[in-house]
């Protein structure tokens, strides 16, 4: 199996391939030639079957992390999956099994299951409301609330900054607050 930080590196790509950008949400995966390359570069066979069990997933991962979906939607991708314990230079180690077209979907539903087992809750969604990426949290306290403390930190500070002058100064909020 590929090692843990791989994975997780997969799992985040995945779930950050549908940013806003200008207000508008693109789709990494969108075309099938786009989201071929996507796959191959990741390691996998970049078939449309593939492709199509990655975008499936990644919509199921991002339900999942957001809590609008049930974890047991993600097995169907664990279905023909296997690990194989073998001994490498004295250690133990996993080789995932799966179909090739299966195998980057069972990987990132894998990243998923293994963040949420040894580092529960460190997986999540940015808190700014108008951001669609995930982050996984390695700080030491669990307290990391965005993506990027650069973008959207700066921007939910300087918006709460903002509103904290305006409900000083007594001016009613506008809809684009």
């Amino acid at each position: 199996m590929a090692d843990v930080s791989s994975n997780e590196v997969l799992l985040l790509d995945l779930l950050n391939s549908t940013p806003v950008v200008g207000e508008k949400i693109v789709d990494a995966l969108s075309d099938d030639a786009t989201a071929a390359a996507w796959t191959s570069e990741r390691g996998g066979t970049g078939t449309p079957h593939e492709v199509a069990l990655v975008r499936e997933v990644r919509e199921l991962l991002q339900g999942v992390v957001r809590g609008d979906a049930e974890p047991q939607s993600l097995a169907p991708f664990l279905r023909d999956v296997t690990q194989v314990p073998t001994i490498s230079s004295g250690t133990l180690q996993w080789q995932l099994q799966a179909p090739d077209d299966s195998l980057l979907a069972a990987r990132a539903v894998i990243a998923w299951s293994e963040l949420e087992q040894t580092r529960p809750g460190r997986l999540r969604s940015c808190g700014n409301p108008d951001c669609r990426l995930f982050l996984i949290d390695r700080s030491h306290g669990n307290r990391a609330q965005w993506c990027s403390m650069a973008v959207c930190g700066n921007r939910m500070k300087a918006r709460r900054h903002y509103d904290r002058k305006r409900e000083a100064t007594g001016v009613t909020p506008t809809a684009s607050t």
